[in-house]
């Protein structure tokens, strides 16, 4: 009887032993720079923390889905934040890190799950500062800072289509920071547009977000997209293909309740497009990146200087 029960007790402590990853782990460590509008794949695997290090101190850590992954940060280690998985499942998530000096850190969790055969599991990702800059003061907001130049070295006058294309941004930005006459779009996450306009091939599209809830947003960089609609079965979106932007400005990316920020995205649009097609700008919620807010783009545009 006491040897049937020592089996017992050895069958049922294995049983309750957490399940880890079973097949082939790859780590990884990885150093990458800090660059604005980018997002960043992290691999990680359940029974395995993953430490993210930043050049400054940490202020806030989100995961966009806490019942998948789960992010830990202490004040002992300012600049360091371990992030696992708490789920033996297949799962995705993203996570955003905010830094004392303002700057944004875009996460992509990614997690194969105890099934997968092998898996890349990145142990350590460092984040370093662009050559460009010598230190976190560098970098005092989200916004790129007007003294810094983008030109090479050597360079003895800026091009004047760059200089154009800054100065119409910086206008634009303030003029729709200004402006009143706003068309809102959405429930919980409000979103306007301005007026697009047209500098050389490139399209400046201001809008506007406002926080219509109870809770603090964390907002994504924005996205553009030509997506195409079959309106014949339900308005079922069948494409999306995502527009590479050059530029975006935000006066913020937190926004707390009642809170209203603006911004300006860059991007160079199709030449064409097809009936059933459209251009949207998306702006996402961190805690909610599947349901993004889709704002759509006019498809006609006005020269730089003119009004549409």
């Amino acid at each position: 009887m006491r040897v049937q029960l020592v089996v017992a007790v050895i069958f049922f402590s294995a049983v309750a032993l957490p399940q880890t990853h079973t097949g082939k782990i790859v780590p990884a460590i990885t150093t990458v720079p800090i660059e604005t509008g980018t997002v960043t794949v992290l691999h990680l695997a359940e029974g395995y923390a993953t430490s993210v290090k930043v050049p400054e101190e940490i202020t806030s850590v989100v995961i966009g889905n806490p019942t998948t992954f789960r992010a830990e940060h202490s004040e002992a280690e300012p600049q360091l934040v371990f992030i696992k998985p708490v789920t033996s499942a297949q799962c995705e998530s993203n996570a955003l890190i905010t830094t004392k000096s303002g700057q944004h850190i875009s996460l992509y969790l990614v997690s194969g799950g105890r099934s997968a055969a092998s898996a890349r599991v990145d142990f350590l990702l460092e984040y370093r500062l662009p050559q460009s800059f010598s230190s976190a003061s560098d970098r005092e907001s989200f916004l790129i800072p007007e003294t810094i130049s983008l030109l090479p070295k050597d360079a003895i006058e800026p091009p004047r289509a760059f200089v154009q294309e800054k100065n119409v941004v910086i206008r634009e930005l303030e003029k729709q920071q200004h402006s009143a006459s706003l068309v809102w779009q959405g429930k919980e996450l409000l979103g306007a547009v301005g007026n697009p306009v047209r500098q050389d091939d490139l399209e400046i599209l201001s809008f506007s977000v406002l926080n219509n809830s109870k809770r603090t947003i964390e907002l994504l960089p924005p996205q553009i997209e030509l997506t195409n609609t079959d309106h014949a079965n339900g308005s079922r979106q069948i494409k999306a293909e995502p527009i590479a932007i050059s530029d975006f400005r935000m006066t913020a990316r937190r926004l707390e309740p009642s809170e209203r920020i603006d911004g300006v995205v860059v991007f160079k649009r199709p030449a064409f497009k097809e009936s059933s097609e459209r251009i949207s700008l998306e702006i996402i919620d961190a805690e909610s990146i599947d349901k993004p807010l889709r704002l759509v783009v006019p498809f006609t545009w006005s020269a730089e200087g003119e009004e549409q």
